[in-house]
């Protein structure tokens, strides 16, 4: 029958205006049909059982069992490494408790644990004094360039190390004390922060570690310094060059766990160069192991190069040394430099009137 010919039940046409209401009527009939059809699918992805039925109808108890057994085939698990599970990802299950049951509490272990140790060894052996006085003449350590390079690293480090515990530990501590609505904006701009200056720090350590490269070459010297524990073992002073034992140690460190916690971090921060599941989880893996024991160790540079020894801080503030310390800390160095001293007046004029420091004008390092 033509629609243009229908008839009223009476037997009269409809008019072009009764059409025009048949045919809303149709489409909001079939809007609502297709409004319920998406609502039992949101309800489903709410709903973890319904979600079950909604995307694998008619499995049974038995055959989730088998599939939690283990049984891997087609209709099951995958037991291949990579990502293409059928029902279940094992390797998700696996990182979970990795990361879980060891990841975090011997994580949170070492870096508590390194702190205490440190407590320790001040409050019983304290500070590191000169054992001579100051004679006032002063040797240029740190260029600017290296000043503000290596404050900027310091400074990355320390927000990253800070982000990523609140990160991984956060919700145990913030959570409870400040409430979901303070723990959801905190969480959200912690990861913001994390994954932002995580690569700009990576750029910046690499351009560190080679402008520091040739003054941390391991050598003969190095190895009687750990022998005498830096000179806590003994009543001589150790020997050492621009960097001692310890110095040479933290930078190789940098230079091989550090690197290796920014390469994984660029994985975890790029999930779109065709990485699996499975690579993305290992990253986490050794992107926490690296970055908790990078936070445990340099708890202790931080230590001895701020209140454990006396005068070690100004080489990195102001760039010079009086040279007692310089003797007593790094004798080979200072043998090489010793004719390079200058007095605190000669220092202030040079920095006063704009011109360089560095009496030889040639040393950068």
């Amino acid at each position: 029958m033509n629609l243009l010919t229908a008839q009223a039940p009476g037997g009269a046409p409809y008019s072009g205006k009764g059409l025009a209401l048949i045919w809303r009527f149709m489409l909001v009939a079939l809007a609502l049909v297709l409004s319920l059809g998406f609502t039992q699918v949101a309800v489903a992805q709410a709903d973890p059982d319904r979600e079950m039925t909604t995307a694998a109808p008619g499995i049974t108890a038995d055959q989730w069992r088998q599939v939690r057994s283990g049984e891997t085939g087609p209709n099951y698990r995958d037991s291949r490494a990579d990502s293409n599970y059928s029902l279940i990802n094992a390797s998700g299950e696996t990182w979970r408790q990795i990361r879980n049951r060891w990841v975090s509490p011997f994580g949170l272990i070492a870096v508590f644990g390194m702190a205490a140790l440190i407590a320790l060894f001040y409050f019983i052996v304290g500070r590191k004094e000169l054992e001579a006085p100051r004679t006032g003449r002063l040797l240029l350590r740190w260029t600017l360039m290296k000043r503000a390079l290596h404050w900027t690293v310091a400074t990355l480090f320390i927000v990253l190390a800070l982000t990523g515990m609140t990160l991984l530990f956060g919700k145990f501590v913030f959570r409870p004390l400040f409430g979901d609505g303070v723990w959801a904006w905190m969480i959200a701009a912690t990861k913001v922060l994390h994954n932002y200056l995580g690569p700009i720090f990576g750029v910046l350590l690499v351009i560190l570690l080679v402008s520091l490269i040739k003054e941390n070459i391991p050598k003969k010297h190095d190895w009687v310094w750990f022998k005498k524990g830096g000179g806590m073992i003994g009543k001589k002073h150790v020997d050492a060059g621009f960097a001692n034992g310890g110095e040479k140690a933290w930078y190789w460190i940098l230079a091989t766990v550090g690197i290796l916690v920014v390469a994984s971090g660029f994985v975890l921060d790029f999930p779109n160069f065709d990485q699996s599941r499975d690579t993305m989880q290992w990253a986490n893996i050794i992107h926490a192991v690296g970055a908790l024991g990078l936070t445990a160790v340099s708890l202790g540079h931080i230590y001895i190069g701020t209140l454990g020894t006396e005068g070690a801080l100004e080489g990195m503030t102001t760039g010079y040394v009086d040279e007692t310390w310089a003797k007593e800390h790094h004798n080979l160095w200072y043998e090489e430099v010793k004719d390079q001293t200058l007095s605190e007046q000669e220092v202030a004029a040079r920095k006063s009137s704009g011109g360089s420091a560095d009496p030889s004008a040639t040393r950068t390092s």
